[in-house]
């Protein structure tokens, strides 16, 4: 337990959390809608600093960051909780957990154990990092002097205080939406009362320098509105850039929602050109192993010159630099690629 950050007392002893945009304001005694931060005598806590749930030693494509030094291995990890309550949720058991549990680790140990593995950077992911926010500044923090970066994998509801306060040591975020960024479909499957945090959020890492990766999620019969799609595409085309990876991912039936199959490959297809045709070089389907959408293609000459399988990169072709090597057109990614990188994640917790 380790006092957090980024709050206010109020004069009835109520605190106010100004991590997450749903800045709940807590009781004395009680503890905020992630469940893992609690006023105690009128000061906030983090009730999971130091509780790693899971940990494991992922290939950054997991992430999925496919534009940010391919071919690396991150070490992962997470602590319970959640700011959303997602009932499709695939880590349900660890982000909807109401008891406080997991192994203790400091900031240190979790960067020592990174270079043990040999990982070129750390991921706070799996669960919401912003409920742990606390745990991931302080190993981000150590993880810098280390030389390692630092990736979220985040649902983007975290304040512009906050992502200015860990802005110096974030150096990625794959921000996650699902279906569509619909908001009638955040507040009745997901109990978030707005999705304008989100972009904001998008907003405030582009003006910082960290590169943006999206994903959204497509389900089935619930979330897989076409339009939604497009306008979620040309917000990202207009406001973030047409370089700004895009990844449509598909959709498996999962805790609270087992009445609807996976998504179709032939609406992903589909998600697929109308992205593309709101102006987006870079998009990619997930959760698709094999498809020819998992690879890259060259805008400048329209030639295949990253194939994927999964998580493994099956082939570069790629000059120096992140050139095409047909065109020489410039490809948007970030460092150079790393052949030899863990392919598939193993754990540690």
């Amino acid at each position: 337990m380790k006092e957090a950050m980024l709050y206010e007392s109020l004069s009835d002893g109520r605190v106010i959390c100004n991590v997450c945009s749903r800045r709940c304001a807590i009781p004395l005694g009680s503890i905020g809608f992630c469940r893992v931060r609690k006023n105690i005598d009128g000061k906030l806590y983090s009730l999971v600093y130091g509780k790693v749930c899971s940990m494991a030693v992922d290939p950054i494509m997991k992430k999925p960051l496919y534009h940010f030094y391919p071919g690396s291995s991150v070490l992962s990890l997470a602590t319970v909780g959640c700011n959303f309550r997602c009932i499709f949720c695939d880590n349900w058991v660890i982000s909807q957990e109401r008891d406080i549990t997991g192994r203790e680790l400091t900031p240190q140990n979790i960067v020592d154990i990174a270079l043990e593995y040999a990982c070129e950077g750390i991921s706070y992911t799996y669960t919401e990092p912003t409920i742990f926010f606390e745990l991931t500044y302080d190993t981000a923090k150590l993880a810098k002097d280390k030389k390692l970066f630092n990736t979220y994998v985040t649902n983007g509801y975290m304040t512009v205080e906050a992502i200015e306060c860990i802005a110096p040591y974030l150096d990625a975020a794959t921000v996650d939406f699902k279906g569509g960024g619909n908001p009638e479909f955040y507040k009745k499957y997901m109990l978030v009362p707005s999705v304008d945090p989100i972009y904001e959020a998008l907003e405030t890492m582009k003006k910082h320098g960290i590169h943006v990766e999206i994903t959204n999620l497509m389900v089935t019969k619930y979330g897989d509105n076409l339009e939604d799609l497009r306008k979620l595409a040309r917000w990202v085309c207009d406001n973030l850039g047409e370089d700004t990876v895009f990844h449509i991912l598909r959709f498996h039936p999962d805790y609270q929602m087992l009445d609807v199959p996976s998504t179709p490959i032939k609406s992903m297809e589909e998600a697929y050109k109308v992205a593309r045709g709101e102006g987006l070089n870079y998009v990619y389907l997930g959760n698709v192993p094999g498809h020819p959408y998992e690879d890259t293609y060259c805008p400048g000459c329209g030639s295949k010159i990253i194939d994927r399988f999964s998580f493994d990169i099956v082939s570069w072709r790629l000059k120096p630099g992140n050139l095409c090597s047909e065109c020489g057109y410039k490809i948007a990614i970030v460092g150079e690629y790393k052949p030899g990188g863990s392919s598939y994640p193993f754990g540690l917790v």
